[in-house]
């Protein structure tokens, strides 16, 4: 089996919910499947591995950076996402992968980090974003009707962009801050208290410019 092979069965594998890195695998396991990835990397000459760090002008510079400045340190991989998101506006699966070869890590071990923190897109967003708290406080605050009003009134579904590219609708699992609840992000700022009509306002403004 190829590298690439390897590394896409691996993204697959955690996407079904059968990866190794998963709250179970232990620490051994991760380092002994990151080592294995790493050795196949370097046996395949001219291969995927090979060609992870693309030459010439790489659209990875910024990456890059980071990744010299955090001495290629496992313990990096989130900063190292910020960075690829803040360049890209999104992860993709080559950037993951990308990552997950220059600090010799399972993909499906990166996969599942940016999939697991809200702040992470795996898909391009649009000019303005909405995150909406789904959290237990939240929900029962209404976090639902509030998603529900959005995507009628943009004819979006929560996780999608409008098809202008205006507005992005995302949900997330908890922000942690319970008291503001039904609390929702929007472009980067928290608002607190909400109610669908509140949302929908503010949405629509943002939109309209």
């Amino acid at each position: 089996m190829s590298a690439e092979n390897t590394e896409d069965k691996g993204l697959e594998y955690i996407r079904q919910g059968t990866g190794t890195a998963d709250a179970k695998a232990t620490g051994a396991a991760l380092k002994r499947q990151a080592e294995e990835l790493a050795k196949i990397g370097a046996e395949k000459k001219g291969g995927a591995a090979e060609k992870a760090k693309p030459a010439g002008d790489s659209p990875y510079v910024q990456v890059d950076r980071t990744l010299k400045r955090c001495q290629y340190s496992q313990d990096a991989l989130i900063e190292v996402l910020h960075s690829a998101q803040e360049t890209f506006g999104f992860l993709s699966d080559d950037t993951m992968k990308y990552v997950a070869h220059e600090l010799k890590l399972p993909p499906s071990w990166v996969y599942g980090v940016a999939t697991f923190y809200h702040f992470f897109n795996l898909k391009p967003q649009g000019e303005h974003t909405c995150t909406v708290c789904m959290g237990t406080a939240c929900f029962v605050k209404r976090a639902g009707d509030i998603v529900e009003a959005l995507e009628k009134e943009f004819d979006v579904k929560a996780g999608e962009t409008t098809a202008d590219g205006k507005l992005s609708i995302n949900i997330a699992r908890c922000l942690g801050n319970c008291g503001l609840a039904p609390m929702i992000i929007l472009d980067g700022e928290v608002h607190a208290r909400q109610t669908p009509e509140s949302m929908l306002d503010q949405c629509k403004k943002l939109v309209k410019g």
